[in-house]
């Protein structure tokens, strides 16, 4: 009986530990997806693209993608869009077009360093959350594991030099907090019954019509050009990097990082994507031959660092009992 009882902890560790792995595996891929949208969209930008033209094209192409397969994987349940309107809703509007729409409205007013910093402090309001709403208390490696990354992003974003803070600016990088918190909350609850590409096919739609009417309204400029766009020394069609952007930072990102949501849980999840803010670092010296100064490096290391130190912080799941 003994021999059984520990047969089946085994294999139960065996799943946890492949089903950790594969979250960790698809969240990197998420995070550097993620990454690589600022350096896509900066040169755009430059050449007359407004933010908000770029956020819109970039979110209807991935709506275009994702909306089919996301159809596909409902197998006919369309009751789950009905039965999830409100949390869909809630991702689609706060996750999705609020996160983006806050942000470029924060570094027209800050500049982008401490706009990403304010922003990435997401992964610290999941922690309250799930403390305050579901009694999770961090553990003291959680705690120190925040720590070490809140120390590397200041590091990899190169804040030691001083910046002046807009408070409109500060305000707006708040809202895009929160929009990214609730995108790791939503992403990781099961209990929905939707299929992760139909969550994020759901939301994409929903984030598209909202910053579409962002735009019909005036609140989001919308302009567009079509000027050839260089990346490593070399031009590029405009329409490469917006399909890029479309499909994979955007379709790819968010439907692999729904995925790692559901396997590392919101906590575990939001602390990796602060890989993102390195591998934004990483993409500029790449695309854009904007070099990374040695700190930042160092703080890339140190988020990692704290990643690992959340991830040992986690609480063990309970062990199945077998039965007799």
């Amino acid at each position: 009986m003994t021999t059984m009882a520990d047969d089946v902890q085994r294999g139960a560790a065996a799943r946890d530990g492949s089903r950790t792995a594969a979250g960790f595996g698809l969240a990197v891929l998420s995070a550097a997806s993620f990454g690589m949208s600022g350096s896509l969209a900066s040169r755009l930008i430059e050449t007359g693209w407004t933010p908000g033209a770029v956020v819109l094209a970039r979110l209807g192409l991935a709506a275009l993608v994702v909306a089919p397969v996301s159809a596909v994987a409902l197998r006919g349940r369309w009751n789950l869009l009905r039965r999830n309107g409100f949390v869909i809703a809630l991702y689609g509007l706060l996750a999705v077009a609020g996160a983006q729409f806050c942000y470029f409205s924060a570094v027209t007013r800050m500049q982008v360093g401490p706009a990403l910093l304010i922003e990435y402090t997401a992964p610290a309001a999941v922690v309250v959350w799930l403390w305050a709403r579901h009694g999770q208390r961090p553990r003291p490696l959680t705690l120190a594991g925040a720590a070490l990354a809140a120390l590397g992003l200041v590091l990899v974003l190169d804040l030691l030099s001083g910046v002046d803070l807009d408070p409109a600016g500060v305000l707006w990088a708040l809202g895009a907090m929160v929009g990214a918190a609730v995108y790791f909350i939503v992403s990781a609850d099961e209990d929905t019954g939707l299929p992760p590409v139909a969550l994020v096919g759901a939301g994409l739609v929903v984030g598209t019509l909202a910053l579409g009417l962002l735009g019909l309204v005036g609140l989001l400029p919308m302009r567009a050009a079509t000027t050839s766009v260089e990346y490593a020394g070399a031009d590029v069609a405009w329409w490469v990097p917006l399909l890029v952007l479309g499909l994979v930072t955007a379709a790819l990102a968010y439907v692999v990082g729904v995925a790692a949501g559901r396997r590392l849980g919101s906590r575990m999840a939001s602390f990796v994507a602060l890989l993102e803010v390195a591998a934004g670092v990483l993409f500029a010296w790449l695309l854009l031959a904007q070099l990374p100064r040695a700190v930042q490096l160092l703080g890339g290391a140190l988020v990692l660092g704290g990643v690992v130190l959340v991830k040992l912080g986690e609480p063990r799941p309970a062990p199945e009992t077998p039965a007799t």
